[in-house]
């Protein structure tokens, strides 16, 4: 019987060592890898954030809402956030949601490079960052050889589709009208006819 609970957190915990070994010469500690739908976050790390016992430990979240994009860069989130585990353990942190210059440096030592825009030519360090993964650089390649060895079984978040429809059709069906005299507005389905209370203008369609 298949068990996706089993599936997916193997999966993770075995890229999280893997990478662990090839990138980060084995120095990171353990931490607890989590899925969590943070709106707006690919992923985040959250330094000692669970206590069992005596022992604190670090967070690495993954939003399963973004998993449609591939195991390649699913793993490079990950990655992306063992780097800031990194810092925490071996660097000095920045402000709360930072990305400093540290990071950075260790992000494209590790075959990752950041940018603001998830793209070539975007910032590299600021409060919102992402990355695109450096063609022929460390992650993917120990990605590659990842992949090569182990099924990547992340479940994706289906509704996470069907909401993103919904909500591009509910924009889709939202037109503004405004009205050329006092720019009052208003909001209706394309192709509609309005006269503007006020100044009995016909209200204009924007684009």
């Amino acid at each position: 019987m298949t068990n996706p609970t089993k599936q997916s957190y193997d999966t993770l915990n075995k890229a999280y060592e893997f990478f662990n070994r090839e990138l980060f010469a084995g120095q990171l500690p353990y931490c607890l890898i989590t899925l969590q739908r943070h709106k707006g976050a690919l992923g985040y790390f959250a330094a000692e954030r669970f206590k069992g016992g005596e022992h604190t430990t670090d967070e690495i979240a993954l939003n399963p809402n973004h998993f449609e994009r591939g195991a390649a860069r699913v793993l490079g989130t990950l990655a992306h956030e063992m780097a800031h585990l990194w810092q925490k353990h071996f660097g000095k942190m920045p402000r709360k949601g930072y990305h400093d210059k540290q990071w950075a440096q260790k992000m494209e030592q590790i075959g990752l490079v950041p940018s603001d825009t998830a793209a070539p030519g975007g910032k590299k360090t600021g409060q919102k960052m992402s990355h695109y993964i450096a063609e022929g650089g460390p992650f993917a390649i120990a990605c590659a050889a990842f992949l090569a060895q182990n099924e990547a079984l992340l479940y994706q978040d289906q509704w996470a589709g069907v909401e993103k429809i919904a909500k591009a059709r509910s924009a889709a069906s939202k037109t503004k009208y405004t009205c050329p005299s006092c720019d009052a507005n208003c909001w209706a389905k394309p192709c509609s006819s309005f006269i503007c209370g006020n100044c009995e203008e016909t209200m204009e369609e924007q684009e």
